[in-house]
């Protein structure tokens, strides 16, 4: 029993500790933008995108923690588990939301924030294109589900049935790819400038230790339910520390090591009052 406690308190702490660290990593990037007064050496893709995929979030924690129709669902289809989604969850993703918002608005809206224009501040079709099917096969699942006759049921179904906890399941997944490919642009955009000038690495520190905390809870809380399914019942938390972690090691590559030179001086509180350079404004198309 000590044991337990003291595993049920160290999950706890782990899950306010990435919550601290992801939330203080989204400072980084409208910090830094506004100490430069230019979004230049970056793009509008990942905070835009960002911000769909922490409204996805937001929504499905949401579900999973508040909803007691979701919650039966879950059960009856996880042996009885209740979800892995804790409180600090929802914190998280309303708080990345806010501030997800905010940035993009520093693109969107430059002269309001003070700061000239930047190539970078219009979309990109691929994200563009990524927002628009995330929204729509949201849109269809939600149709097929408010059409099905045992959506509401929290029993033995036939198999194949459609239930609101799969309509749950894609918004959540909306998350999922977002992650996978939100990162995907600044990481072309910093090979093409040859430089990660103009992108937060404070961001990425603390990103990287937020997967690890992340992780490090999902598995406590799964030991302690008995049951890996804790994990397989919440892919998008589990996959958020991976593919996190995974584009944050290419990003500290890129930053201490492949162009560590070329962002000699460049630090985070250099206020940059020159326009942006030729390659700060190649951006993908």
């Amino acid at each position: 029993m000590v044991v337990f406690g003291f595993l049920k308190l160290l999950s706890a702490t782990f899950g306010w500790l990435y919550f601290i660290a992801w939330s203080l990593s989204f400072y980084g990037q409208p910090s830094l933008n506004f100490g430069r007064r230019s979004t230049s050496g970056t793009t509008v893709d990942f905070p835009l995108i960002n911000s769909l995929g922490f409204s996805a979030y937001f929504v499905s924690n949401v579900a999973f923690f508040y909803s007691p129709l979701i919650r039966a669902q879950y059960a009856h289809r996880n042996k009885g588990l209740t979800p892995t989604v804790q409180f600090n969850d929802i914190t998280f993703a309303a708080h990345g939301l806010l501030l997800s918002v905010v940035t993009s608005s520093q693109y969107f809206f430059p002269r309001a924030w003070g700061f000239a224009p930047s190539a970078g501040s219009r979309p990109s079709r691929f994200i563009l294109g990524i927002f628009a099917g995330c929204v729509t096969g949201v849109a269809v699942i939600l149709l097929v589900v408010a059409g099905a006759p045992d959506r509401d049921s929290t029993h033995d179904t036939p198999a194949g049935a459609w239930l609101w906890l799969d309509a749950v399941y894609a918004v959540s997944y909306v998350k999922l790819v977002v992650t996978v490919i939100k990162y995907s642009p600044q990481v072309l955009v910093n090979y093409r400038n040859r430089s990660t000038k103009g992108w937060s690495i404070s961001q990425i520190l603390l990103d990287f230790v937020g997967g690890v905390l992340s992780l490090a809870q999902l598995a406590i809380d799964s030991y302690l339910q008995g049951d890996w399914s804790g994990v397989t019942g919440n892919p998008v938390k589990f996959a958020l520390g991976n593919v996190s972690m995974f584009y944050d090691l290419i990003f500290m590559t890129q930053h201490y090591v492949l162009y560590r030179g070329a962002d000699a001086g460049a630090g985070e509180t250099e206020t940059l009052l020159r326009g942006p350079s030729d390659d700060e404004e190649r951006r993908i198309d």
